[in-house]
Parts: structure tokens; C-alpha cells; sequence
């Protein structure tokens, strides 16, 4: 296991465990969570732990031409009467993400420091936000990386109404251009929409 000081770099991806975990420790710096996202590694940690840095294999991913929406998905995306918005309000949303209840989490790994550091990347452009609201009143959404290489890595994503945060993915996937969007790791979820595991080598091939 690697354990990163306050040099700039990871090591190769193929050295992490079988669950994907590939360091410990660094910061949360603009330039280290650049160099994290653009070699295909993630931060995902809770607040009594170190920062831990994550590379699985094999990649959950979801190719937005196989993205699945069911009969009646589509008659919900008809009939709720749901505004979708990009970059409206991200501090709002990635503060939100942190407070909903995950199953089978205590807590939550996005922390304050967790927080600041993305707000960060937003503001430089390279994080994007999906509000969706009903009544003027936020009720979903969803937060990612954006490098501009095609690939837009989703990090979470919160619901106050049942469905409500599948219509800001779908309306997203379907009005933007992306070849790939990473979904990391494996859930359910995601996988009734379309989402699938691909070897890590394919997902890096992609990021290039």
C-alpha cells in the first residue's frame, strides 16, 4: 500500500488491492484531484478516516447509446412537471448529497474539507452540477467531473422524491455529448438504467 505525502503523484493503477483501493493519505488539492480523475482514480473515504484513493477493476461505466429508460420512466419524464438546470446551484447540491441517508453507510464521505475541494473544481470549470426542481423547491439532483475528454465521472447524487433524481440523469445523459460516463462502482441503481462493468485498461483507454 502506497501512502502519499505532499509530492504530486500516484502511483500505477495496477498496484491497487482486489476492491480497488490504491493509496492512503495526500490532500484534496485542485491539482492532486486533477491528476486523480485524469489517471482513472477517485477519492472515497469517511470522515474518521484518511483520504483513501480508489482505482477499481473492473469499471462501472454506463455508454449514454445503452442508456435504459422503461415505458413507464417515460411517462413519469411526461408527466411530472420537472425543471432540469445545469451549474445552477452546486453548492447546494453537493451539500445535500452529503446529508442523504446511504444504505448501509453510517455517515457520509463527503466531507467539509471534501466540500471546499470540489467547490473549487467548480468554479474552475471542471465540475458540473444537475439541479432538478419542482415548484421552485431543489428536490434532486446530481454532481461530476467534467476534463473535457468526453468522459464526465459522476461522484453522487440525492432524491427527496421518489424518481426525481433519475429524471436529472436521464434529462442530462440525453441533452449532452459525452462518449462514457464513469459511474465507479457497482450499484443497482445504475444498473437498471443501463450501467455496466468494463475492464479498468478499457476505462483508462477511454480517459486518454
Amino acid at each position: 500500500m502506497h501512502y502519499l505525502t505532499d509530492k504530486l503523484w500516484f502511483p500505477n493503477v495496477n498496484e491497487a488491492t482486489t476492491d480497488g483501493l490504491l493509496a492512503i493519505g495526500g490532500d484534496l488539492s485542485v491539482e492532486r484531484l486533477l491528476l486523480a480523475y485524469k489517471s482513472g482514480i477517485f477519492p472515497w473515504f469517511d470522515n474518521e478516516e484518511p483520504i483513501l484513493w480508489w482505482s477499481p477493476d473492473p469499471r462501472f461505466v454506463l455508454f449514454p447509446e445503452k442508456l435504459k429508460v422503461s415505458k413507464s420512466m417515460k411517462q413519469f419524464l411526461r408527466n411530472k412537471d420537472y425543471t432540469v438546470t445545469i451549474n445552477k446551484d452546486f453548492r447546494a447540491i453537493i451539500t445535500e448529497c452529503s446529508k442523504a441517508k446511504r444504505q448501509g453507510q453510517a455517515g457520509t464521505w463527503i466531507t467539509k474539507n471534501m466540500i471546499e475541494a470540489y467547490v473549487k473544481l467548480h468554479k474552475l470549470g471542471y465540475v458540473k452540477s444537475v439541479e432538478v426542481w419542482k415548484d421552485s423547491k431543489l428536490v434532486a439532483g446530481l454532481y461530476g467531473v467534467d476534463l473535457g475528454n468526453g468522459v464526465f465521472c459522476g461522484e453522487s447524487m440525492f432524491t427527496k422524491e421518489s424518481n426525481a433524481s433519475k429524471v436529472g440523469f436521464i434529462t442530462f445523459i440525453q441533452n449532452t455529448n459525452y462518449k462514457l460516463i464513469d459511474c465507479q462502482v457497482y450499484t443497482n441503481h445504475l444498473e437498471s438504467l443501463g450501467a455496466e462493468e468494463i475492464p479498468r485498461d478499457l476505462f483508462l483507454n477511454y480517459l486518454k
